[in-house]
């Protein structure tokens, strides 16, 4: 009798679920840009600190699951660089539940957000770091965009920081199922520091970023991969 209730309260439950989907979905698009705020679409409280980039995000990992890879392993390593709030680890939480996850967020405020969700999500077995890849160990000022779009940077800027930078080839010595960089234009000179490691990682997930005035490196990142051993696709 208990077991025919949960069953049919479990089906009320996903036939609801769209459209209660759509609806928080709506409420979080009249919220502006580059405000704190928070939601439970995804079960625990969120927080996220623009709602725009939370909306591109859920979409992407959650709707498309870009992030999505195959393995045999039950408690693969994966390695988020550019976390942001936290939503990808959450992602890679659901897909293997006994993974270990490294991720990495610079932004201080995004930082913030990310530390929280995870703690409301109760995830284990995750270690976060506040502070950026680059090809080598230092501290660089970041441009603190607000949102998903925070970088490296050069320009002069009321929203500059300074943070410290770690290099990926520290953390590429044993095998890596997953290793994604998100991270806004620093791609290249963190694969190319890691290159020769690079052979230790079984899934590759990077985002090309190109600037305005800027050399694009794409032939450059593409030719690093392959020579690593992997095949790519691109989107």
């Amino acid at each position: 009798m208990i077991k025919s209730l949960f069953k049919i309260l479990k089906k009320i439950k996903k036939r609801l679920f769209p459209r209660l989907e759509k609806k928080e979905l709506n409420r979080i698009k009249l919220i502006p840009r580059y405000r704190e705020g928070c939601t439970s679409i995804l079960g625990p409280k969120l927080k996220f600190i623009d709602s725009a980039s939370f909306l591109f995000m859920y979409n992407e990992i959650f709707k498309k699951e870009i992030y999505k890879f195959y393995t045999n392993s039950s408690q693969p390593l994966i390695i988020d660089a550019g976390a942001n709030i936290g939503l990808s680890v959450i992602y890679f939480k659901k897909l293997y539940p006994e993974a270990k996850i490294i991720a990495f967020e610079p932004d201080i405020n995004a930082f913030k957000s990310l530390s929280f969700n995870l703690n409301s999500f109760k995830l284990s077995n995750v270690d976060i770091i506040n502070k950026a890849l680059w090809n080598k160990k230092a501290k660089v000022k970041f441009y603190q965009e607000g949102a998903d779009g925070g970088r490296l940077s050069q320009d002069v800027n009321k929203s500059i920081i300074e943070v410290e930078t770690e290099v990926l080839s520290k953390y590429l010595s044993r095998k890596v199922d997953f290793l994604k960089l998100d991270i806004e234009g620093a791609e290249v000179q963190v694969l190319t520091e890691s290159k020769d490691r690079l052979n230790n990682v079984e899934n590759l997930f990077v985002e090309y970023h190109s600037f305005v005035n800027k050399k694009q490196e794409l032939d450059i990142l593409l030719r690093i991969i392959k020579e690593a051993g992997f095949r790519y696709y691109i989107e």
